[in-house]
């Protein structure tokens, strides 16, 4: 099911010229039951390191979909969940080996229609800024490993570093989560100028905070896409609300 205002298609009319995609990946690009990034990079660690990571998603998931508490909240949440996520891959000795092992054996799959919408977007020469509070190394590989991974893609996501023996490295940058996550700021110059001229965005998400991928002054020039994976009744008018088309 999905609902959609049409007054806002109406007037906004995307050409594969006038146009690019900012599109966010774990259940967005992903399916609504697949596996996550952050868990698909450390299948290899082991039970303990599964059991502790799974807590952590317990306890701040629901924080994560709540609407209701303040955004100083939320957002320093986001930022111990996360920090502990990473954490756990230093405890566990995560190595690029391990990493890129774990995400083919991993339970990440494809949004039904996705892989068909990403081609159809290389072929018509639309930049797609995928913007993820995620494991960039995940997504990249899982992207090249189902071909595509395409020249018109740029990620910008939490980018794990390893050394010449494959051994993981301080992670040095500020941790991208729900919270923060945005282009502005971190595309590079020759991603930016591939951009000019493109007066039109579609933008897609599955949280109300992917809006923040692009500033909000940009909104009326953009047609956003919301996926209501969870807790449906709690927040389908917000969705409505908040997004132009939203996909149950």
């Amino acid at each position: 099911m999905q609902y959609i205002k049409k007054e806002k298609l109406d007037q906004i009319k995307l050409e594969p010229n006038n146009m690019y995609v900012v599109i966010d990946f774990d259940r967005t690009i992903t399916a609504k039951d697949s596996e996550d990034s952050w868990d698909a990079a450390g299948k290899m660690l082991g039970e303990e390191f599964v059991n502790k990571s799974y807590k952590l998603y317990q306890k701040y998931r629901p924080i994560e979909q709540d609407y209701t508490i303040t955004y100083k909240e939320k957002n320093k949440a986001m930022e111990i969940w996360y920090q502990s996520c990473m954490n756990l891959y230093y405890e566990y000795r995560l190595t690029k080996q391990k990493l890129e092992k774990s995400v083919l054996e991993s339970g990440l799959k494809f949004r039904e229609g996705m892989q068909e919408f990403l081609k159809e977007m290389k072929q018509k020469e639309v930049p797609v800024i995928i913007c993820s509070a995620g494991i960039g190394n995940v997504i990249e590989i899982f992207l090249r490993n189902k071909n595509c991974y395409y020249e018109n893609m740029y990620i910008i996501s939490n980018f794990l570093t390893f050394d010449k023996d494959g051994e993981i490295t301080e992670y040095k940058n500020k941790l991208i989560h729900t919270m923060n996550k945005t282009i502005k700021g971190n595309l590079p110059e020759e991603v930016q100028k591939k951009l000019e001229g493109r007066q039109y965005k579609l933008l897609l998400g599955d949280t109300i905070e992917d809006k923040q991928m692009i500033e909000e002054s940009e909104i009326p020039n953009t047609i956003t896409v919301g996926f209501l994976n969870d807790k449906i009744e709690q927040n389908l008018e917000k969705y409505k609300e908040e997004f132009d088309i939203c996909i149950l």
